[in-house]
């Protein structure tokens, strides 16, 4: 049987249509919403700290964030920095990382609800993007915490800044550290919900800075 060459090219085709959107609008499923976030201007993304204060953001459970050379340092802990100004649903977030060894602990959590004062919502009820070089495979850079493991650990040597970036969309979420693509999950928890950064311990003043957010709701 002879097929049309149009049976081929549709799904390019309905991709293209997609992503030749405005980027606020074009992100509706998973294929598009890495090809958004890249073709995004600066003006599509919103700042979520202003490099200055904790204004926007509150902090759940012990420990704080301090700000320390332009940047948001860990410590103590356990607790949670949350970005209370709003609540995100298909989004791509991102950010930059610095850990002093690779056994630091900390992690990004995305689409929980309100912790109010329990830092252990946002482990219970949202999913946390992990960061720790040396943890065991569920449980290292780029794992969806607990769920699935990454593919690989691209990140530069202790001390260096790194990209997370963290695209949801409807159910799937696909995570990039230094540009490439480490995991993608599919989810079954809350479809909206804040953002927030995890001190873990003392012993893990990871450092994060150039925070933002682009959302795919059309």
């Amino acid at each position: 049987m002879k097929l049309s060459p149009l049976l081929f090219a549709a799904p390019f085709l309905a991709l293209a249509s997609c992503c030749a959107l405005a980027p606020g609008d074009c992100c509706g499923s998973a294929e598009c919403s890495s090809d958004c976030s890249a073709e995004a201007s600066e003006d599509d993304w919103t700042n979520l700290w202003d490099g200055e204060s904790l204004a926007g953001w509150s902090m759940a459970g012990p420990g704080e964030f301090q700000i320390v050379d332009d940047s948001l340092m860990a410590t103590g802990g356990m607790g949670l920095l949350w970005y209370s100004d709003a609540s995100f649903k298909d989004f791509t977030l991102s950010l930059e990382w610095s850990a002093e060894d690779a056994s630091d602990n900390s992690g990004v959590f995305v689409r929980f609800p309100d912790p109010g004062t329990d830092p252990w919502i946002a482990v219970n009820e949202g999913y946390e993007l992990q960061i720790c070089d040396a943890a065991d495979a569920m449980h290292n850079t780029g794992s969806v915490y607990s769920f699935q493991g990454s593919t690989h650990i691209p990140t530069k040597p202790a001390g260096e800044w790194n990209t997370y970036e963290i695209s949801v969309v409807d159910q799937h979420y696909t995570v990039k550290v230094n540009g490439e693509v480490v995991n993608e999950f599919d989810g079954e928890r809350s479809a909206e919900g804040y953002v927030g950064l995890q001190n873990h311990d003392d012993g893990s003043p990871v450092r994060y800075r150039n925070l933002r957010v682009l959302r795919h709701e059309g």
